[in-house]
């Protein structure tokens, strides 16, 4: 963590350390679809202003729940001059990455990006907006800040030309999907944004979330927010299922995949079921060569946010220990309202190789910045 005082070589416990960190989850706000207007062409800012944009969603207007902040951010992370929490490159900076010690941080927008459109073009317009939005707002301005490349990703072959035409710059640094597509993130139409983020040796980073238009339960719309925010984990599963047993890992063995925003803990007793299953259905998928654990344990990460808090603390260790601490990323979700500062987010002791792995050397490798 980002510890303050004099380091416990045995424990790791800090006291007064300031360790670098990694930040794999924040969250730049784009306040409203004017804000990409300078990176549209004048087709879809009429469009935009005549027709808006529709998502494939269950709900007839505005978000599914009301959130626990405004527009579920922090209520300190709101500029002082107007604006949406994220949106102020200068507040980031003060209130996170100096604050922190962010080294490098990771860029996932989330709104007004032409997520999820039942307009495929406009989508795919939206989506090369916000990628040139992010490079003129923020990473040209920060160098410790590097993109996500935001794709039109229920139109493959879209979002594959998107892909290759921002791998090259060195702003981005991985694709980003949301978890709630149309269809299982497993399907072959899926399968032009895996080979070209494969080619471009670039992961692709699925955050919780999205417009698929169906319910994140298997039968219908829940009561509650807080069930909605339970079904990150589900999501992640369903789609990390559908994309080994489909065959994407064993078709494109250089491809890498991270799980954002969706905890971490279920991972082992999930990939135990899935070796279980497997090793008595394996005749229905012979294109799956390989035990689940093998695919993930070889191309998947995860990020910790939220990170589970078990009692006695100490399980976790033996979770971790499964999944790999080599598979574990820092992720601070800011500026959201369950923001996890590195400081505090660990809920225990690790040694001090560990304690830096997981906050700042695993993202570093992963993402190829030195």
């Amino acid at each position: 963590m980002n510890v303050v005082g004099k380091i416990d070589a045995t424990k790791g416990k800090g006291v007064g350390n300031r360790l670098a960190v990694a930040d794999c989850d924040i969250h730049p706000t784009v306040n409203g679809y004017r804000d990409l207007y300078p990176y549209l062409e004048k087709r879809w800012q009429t469009h935009l202003q005549t027709y808006g944009a529709k998502v494939r969603h269950g709900y007839q207007r505005g978000a599914a729940y009301p959130k626990g902040q405004p527009d579920a951010k922090r209520r300190d992370a709101w500029p002082e001059g107007g604006g949406l929490a994220g949106s102020d490159l200068r507040l980031l900076q003060t209130q996170h990455l100096d604050a922190n010690n962010v080294e490098l941080g990771v860029l996932n927008p989330l709104t007004f990006c032409g997520y999820g459109l039942l307009n495929s073009d406009l989508s795919a317009a939206l989506a090369t907006a916000a990628n040139e939005w992010q490079k003129n707002d923020f990473t040209r301005r920060d160098p410790r800040l590097k993109a996500s490349i935001v794709v039109p990703y229920e139109d493959g072959p879209a979002a594959a030309r998107e892909i290759e035409r921002c791998a090259a710059e060195d702003d981005f640094v991985q694709v980003l999907l949301l978890s709630r597509t149309a269809e299982p993130l497993g399907k072959r139409n899926y399968w032009p944004i895996f080979e070209a983020a494969a080619a471009a040796n670039l992961p692709v980073g699925v955050h919780a979330f999205g417009y698929g238009g169906a319910p994140v339960t298997g039968s219908g719309w829940p009561s509650y927010y807080i069930e909605e925010m339970f079904g990150h984990s589900p999501s992640c599963q369903a789609l990390l299922a559908s994309m080994i047993f489909e065959g994407v890992f064993e078709r494109y063995p250089n491809f890498k995949l991270v799980l954002i925003e969706a905890g971490c803990a279920w991972l082992p007793a999930f990939t135990w079921r899935l070796d279980k299953h497997w090793e008595r259905l394996r005749s229905e998928v012979p294109h799956v060569k390989r035990p689940p654990s093998e695919y993930i344990r070889q191309q998947v990460w995860i990020t910790t946010q939220p990170i589970e808090e078990p009692e006695p603390r100490s399980h976790l260790v033996d979770v971790i220990d499964w999944i790999g601490w080599d598979r574990l990323l820092f992720a601070s979700d800011y500026p959201h309202w369950d923001f996890d500062d590195p400081a505090v987010a660990f809920p225990i002791d690790i040694p001090l190789d560990l304690r830096q792995q997981f906050l700042l050397t695993n993202a570093k490798a992963l993402y190829g910045v030195q």
